[in-house]
């Protein structure tokens, strides 16, 4: 941080930290530096937080009890159906397994689960930790053998502790999600031989025209008209007007008793709902873990402009919803550091587009509905997201107005895990009068650093893996306002005598969309213009 304000900085960390006009290029995406405190979390940790979320699937810690201890709402991910995945199961290592190994005692572990009357896994996460990674427990071997002998998914998830960043842990939760949308590709595969062995192979349109004889016979006896191939057809027009033929055939038949025509009518009417939704845009949604029922707000946008979610990765999650996840045309990525990697890998496997969005912000949130609306090419969608903007916007922007006349001119510090968070966090306050003095974030790569210096002001300081002794000097040098952060920055702020605001996971107030608008700037008027700081003293300055 040459050419920078005065600091206490550790040499060694200087690179990591720049001001806004010094023409410094920040350090970033590197291993922490051991003894400067980072407040950033390991492998296991970043494996953890993205799959804890899938409601129906079962999550044992293989390593000490310890490790076990970091469950039950770590993300306050609320769910709409099993809440088994609240609860942690442990292979509990002791010394003796540490020194023996601890295959035999996972082995028994996964027995009991799967056995045990009270429980009944489809599927199980096995997470490894530090000291299995140093004892060297064979995961893989143990999850394929209860494979083949219970007939479950048990899916290994490399997060040894000590291999490397939160970041690496992402990239191995990942790996287990794809790992179990494999199943949706055997699937596939499966039903394809199927049809290709009863259809005959070479007698494929032999056997259809057989079909489409017995179909013209019930079409005759129902008064409607034969289907009928000219001699210029090509054979793929024949099979997609015999296939379409035969669904709406199918439909009838199942119909219970079409025997007038008001139920004919009726019956025509389901049919053409049903075609339609098979041919309704579908996405998935990643990185969004149904905080504060937030992943609940953006579906219900989506749906009202008619575009179906097929998976959330992995907020409210469910084991089938994962599996189907490869059927989507989209992917939108709400927090990149932990889900980008899941959406370039799930566009090479399956060929699936991916957009990177936010919905935190007003101006974030207004241009992902419309990114994601011209990215289907669906005129449908394209004009009900502006109807959706036209009926929600207007209410917000008036709200806005009258907490920007409390907020104008405070000065806000930022350090969050995500760099997606920080960069709608900044938009956001830019909107309400806001000035960021400071922001930080744990993971942060070089072209999120670039857009948040575009975004900030002259002399505001920018900081990647922070310690809280940092943190402490810059908000006073800078004489922040409030402090937005995790919490563990919580004590932090309230030592100084500043306000804080909880931007963590277990929060209760949803942030996203037009309502997290709101949300976010009612708890800043609240926390900054407290009375409670003029009663004790600001510390900002001592």
């Amino acid at each position: 941080m040459k050419n920078s304000i005065e600091t206490k900085t550790l040499k060694a960390r200087e690179d990591f930290i720049m001001t806004k006009g010094s023409n410094q290029q920040i350090k970033c995406d590197q291993q922490s530096l051991a003894g400067a405190v980072s407040q950033r979390a390991c492998v296991y940790s970043g494996a953890r937080v993205v799959l804890n979320p899938v409601k129906d699937a079962y999550h044992l810690v293989h390593g000490p009890i310890g490790c076990a201890s970091y469950t039950w709402d770590i993300r306050g991910s609320l769910t709409s159906g099993s809440d088994i995945f609240r609860t942690s199961f442990s292979t509990d290592l002791r010394e003796k397994d540490i020194v023996f190994g601890g295959e035999k005692k996972l082995t028994t572990i996964i027995t009991e689960l799967i056995e045990n009357d009270n429980y009944q896994p489809e599927v199980i996460f096995i997470y490894s930790t530090c000291v299995v990674g140093v004892i060297g427990d064979d995961l893989k071997a143990v999850a394929r053998r209860a494979e083949e002998k219970y007939g479950i998914r048990v899916i290994p998830v490399e997060s040894s502790g000590f291999s490397g960043t939160k970041s690496k842990g992402y990239k191995a939760a990942c790996e287990a999600l794809l790992n179990l949308m494999e199943d949706f590709k055997e699937k596939s595969s499966e039903q394809q031989s199927s049809r290709t062995k009863k259809i005959g192979g070479k007698n494929v349109f032999k056997q259809q025209a057989a079909i489409m004889e017995q179909s013209n016979k019930e079409n005759k006896a129902n008064g409607q008209a034969e289907v009928k191939f000219s001699q210029s057809d090509t054979r793929k027009a024949k099979i997609n007007a015999l296939v379409k033929k035969l669904n709406h055939l199918s439909e009838i038949q199942t119909s219970s008793g079409i025997n007038s025509y008001e139920n004919l009518k009726q019956a025509r009417r389901l049919i053409k709902q049903k075609q339609r939704s098979k041919t309704r845009k579908k996405l998935n949604l990643l990185g969004d873990y149904n905080l504060a029922a937030e992943g609940w707000i953006i579906k219900s946008y989506l749906q009202e402009v008619g575009i179906e979610v097929v998976a959330g990765f992995t907020g409210d999650a469910g084991i089938d919803d994962i599996r189907r996840a490869p059927t989507a045309d989209l992917n939108i990525v709400q927090c990149a550091g932990s889900m980008k990697y899941l959406a370039r890998r799930m566009k090479e496997e399956f060929g699936i587009p991916f957009l990177e969005i936010s919905f935190l912000g007003l101006q974030d949130s207004l241009e992902s509905l419309r990114r994601i609306a011209a990215q289907l090419k669906d005129p449908e969608i394209i004009e009900n997201v502006e109807r959706l903007i036209a009926r929600k916007l207007p209410p917000v922007l008036a709200k806005l107005k009258v907490y920007k006349s409390y907020l104008a001119g405070k000065k806000a510090a930022i350090y969050v895990g995500g760099a997606f968070k920080a960069i709608s966090l900044v938009k956001q306050f830019n909107q309400l009068g806001m000035k960021t003095v400071m922001v930080g974030t744990q993971n942060g790569k070089a072209a999120d650093y670039q857009k948040l210096e575009k975004l900030t002001d002259p002399g505001t300081i920018i900081l990647d893996d922070a310690n809280p002794s940092e943190l402490e000097e810059f908000m006073r040098q800078k004489g922040a306002d409030v402090l937005v952060g995790g919490v563990k920055d919580r004590a932090l702020a309230y030592k100084m005598g500043l306000a804080f605001f909880d931007h963590n996971h277990e929060r209760k107030d949803p942030l996203v969309g037009f309502e997290g608008v709101i949300n976010l700037a009612k708890e800043l008027d609240l926390t900054i213009n407290s009375p409670i700081w003029s009663v004790i003293g600001s510390g900002k300055n001592e």
